[in-house]
Formats: C-alpha cells, structure tokens, sequence
C-alpha cells in the first residue's frame, strides 16, 4: 500500500527564475533572507540535501544526503498560490489571470454591491493588515466591504466579524466568485475577517479561499478516480475549489497543520495526502518578516524527524513550495518568481541530485508514477523513486 506525503512550505522560494524582471522580481531569494536571521536552522533538511540543490549557495552541502533533491522551475506565467499548486497538481497556465493595479473596474463593484447589500470601501492593491487599520473605522461606521487586491489575481473582503457574520462574508465571496468570471476570472476571492477596535484591528484565523476551478484534471482527479485516497490538509481543498478530494480538513496555521499532518499519517490508505503550510507566505513572507519566517523554518525542521519516522515501507515523504515570498526585499511585500525545492524521502527513494527542471508538473507526474498511474497531464516523472 503506497502513501505519498506532499507537503508545501507556502511561498519557500530558493532564487529568482530567469524570467524574474518580467515580473519585477529580480534580486529576490526567500531562502537567502531566511538563512541569513540567527533564528534560521535546517539541520534535518541539511541531511536530506536541501543545500546540495542546484543553484542553492548558502548553507553547508551535505556529503552523503538521505534524500532526493532538484531544483524545480515554474513554466506558467505567475506567481500566486493557485497557478503553482495547479501546476504542481499537473495543469501549466500559459496565461496569466487578471490582476487590478489601479483596482477593480465600477461595473463589478456595483453588481458586488447590489447583490451583497453593502457598498465597498477602498478599491486598490493593499498590505492586509495595514488595510483593516486604514478603513477599518469606516467599515465599523458603514458596514460597507472593504474590498482590496495585491499583485497577485485576487479579490479580497475584509470585514469586522462583529459588523458582519462570517456566513455573510463568505457568502459574499461566493457572490463575487460568481461575478468575477471571462476576462475577470481572478485566481482566487478572500475572505479576510478581522476583530479588534481602533489602532488595533487583527485578522483572525478565519480566512477562507474560494477558488478558480482547475481549467483541466489534476493529480488529485486522476487518483481519485483510480478507486484511491486524495487527503488534503489545509487550504488545499480551497486551492482546487473542493474537486478531486475523498476527505479534507482546514488548519489554523503551521503548528496545527503539522499536528493534523502528523495525525493522518497514522491513516490507512492508498494516494495521496496533500499538505499545505500557509504561515510562511501569510505572516512572515508578506509582513517582510525575516525571523519570523525563519523561526517557522526551524520549527518545520525541528518536526521533520517526527513525520520521517512514521513512515512506512512504501511510503515517500516530498517537501516544495508554490512560489516565492522573500521577507527581505523590500521593494515588495508580494510573491516572487523563484525556483522551489524538491525533497524526497523514503525506502524507496533513490537519494541524489535530480538537476533542475522545467516545470513543477514533474513533481505530480513523479506521484502518478510511482502509485502506479499513467501519467496523461503536464509534467514528466523524475526518475528518483523504485518502483
């Protein structure tokens, strides 16, 4: 019986891709910034040969890694956290989605507006947490939706949980899903609840993403519809807009997803169990917060040991990102176009380097592969595991 173990560090970028000026990225590296904080430890990925990864120049290379490794390039043209993990899940968007930099155009906003109830406020890219403390006065006064973007294809709502229900809110980002379709099909719409009072507005854990469908099947379609188990952990299930999974749960941040990952891996099942740990994009990569996101480095590292020795005969334990995030450029506090890491562990791997490759549908084409499913999305296996 084989498990497979994905796990995404959300936005653990490793350098910038050779098309990073075309998205005004250049100079950025999520890992560099990280290693460079005194709280950054990788002790335990060392030893899997994450510093042996092509391209990777920080960091001691480990003379004898246990693991599998490559360095893995984006071929869609974004950066945000749906096209990566549709890419890792097999399907490459050759086309961007929509982005707003002057904000969303007066026709969409008047429909959101008619339909919901309440007007909207701001209407512009913004930092989320200098947002809520920008309108959030008017919110509380109005009622109206804060309404904002970034430079990524999203639509976010903020709203006070004690000025609107969270029902209402979500029911709202159900509404402009259903408004923001063609040429305004942004990747995702945000629900962004927030508590607290003036000059202290805090952004709770109650977040919730809904999603563009996949434009095609992913990995997770494809084992599901091989009689097999497609677990998701986090805000996975919202990512693929709820297609193609057998059970899910949501989590409340790094801490909790890891004790939810560790818990399923007592499981018994057949597929795939797809992870995702947000903290490093929501509270570290985007707030320019270099130790914060360093510690979470240290913290993921420190489990690591814990989830390897749960790991049964058959099973493989993979570790990547979805894009980068790089807390110390500070010309940005959004994504950024950077390879990922590819690590891989398990009996049956065949530890070593695996290059760099073109696209992060290899790691979903190395998955179908070794569950013994014929691959006929995006992406070609790496030839890293026994079959």
């Amino acid at each position: 019986m084989k498990r497979v173990f994905l796990v995404v560090l959300d936005s653990f970028g490793i350098g910038e891709e050779p098309d990073a000026d075309l998205f005004g990225d250049v100079g950025t590296n999520t890992l560099r910034s990280c290693f460079q904080s005194p709280y950054f430890k990788f002790d335990n990925m060392k030893k899997l040969g994450f510093f042996n990864i092509d391209g990777v120049e920080v960091g001691e290379k480990e003379a004898d890694p246990t693991g599998a490794f490559a360095r893995m390039r984006e071929a869609s043209m974004g950066k945000d956290t749906t096209i990566g993990h549709w890419e890792i899940g097999g399907i490459i968007s050759p086309k961007p989605f929509p982005t707003y930099p002057e904000g969303f155009p007066e026709e969409i906003l008047e429909e959101f507006s008619k339909r919901t109830g309440r007007g909207v406020l701001c209407n512009k890219p913004y930092s989320g947490t200098v947002v809520i403390n920008d309108y959030g006065d008017e919110h509380v006064k109005t009622g109206n939706w804060i309404v904002y973007t970034s430079a990524d294809s999203v639509f976010q709502i903020a709203a006070h949980e004690e000025i609107v229900p969270l029902e209402e809110l979500y029911d709202a980002c159900r509404t402009a899903r259903e408004i923001l379709t063609g040429e305004h099909a942004v990747g995702r719409v945000i629900a962004r609840p927030f508590v607290g009072s003036t000059g202290n507005y805090t952004r709770t854990t109650n977040r919730h993403d809904f999603s563009l469908e996949p434009t095609g099947d992913t990995i997770l379609d494809v084992i599901k519809a091989h009689g097999m188990e497609t677990l998701s952990v986090g805000k996975i299930y919202d990512i693929f807009a709820h297609r193609g999974m057998t059970d899910y749960v949501f989590t409340s941040g790094n801490t909790d997803g890891m004790n939810k990952l560790e818990a399923w891996m007592d499981r018994d099942f057949e597929g795939l169990c797809f992870v995702n740990l947000v903290d490093f994009d929501m509270l570290y990569g985007h707030r320019n917060d270099v130790d914060g996101y360093a510690k979470a480095l240290a913290e993921f590292d420190s489990r690591l040991p814990g989830f390897l020795s749960k790991l049964r005969e058959d099973d493989v334990f993979m570790i990547t990102a979805d894009h980068g995030c790089d807390p110390g450029f500070k010309q940005s506090t959004d994504h950024s176009r950077e390879y990922v890491p590819f690590v891989v562990y398990g009996k049956n791997v065949i530890p070593g380097s695996y290059g760099t490759r073109n696209t992060f549908a290899d790691m979903g084409a190395t998955v179908l592969k070794y569950l013994g499913i014929e691959n006929t999305l995006d992406g070609t296996a790496i030839e890293m595991l026994k079959l």
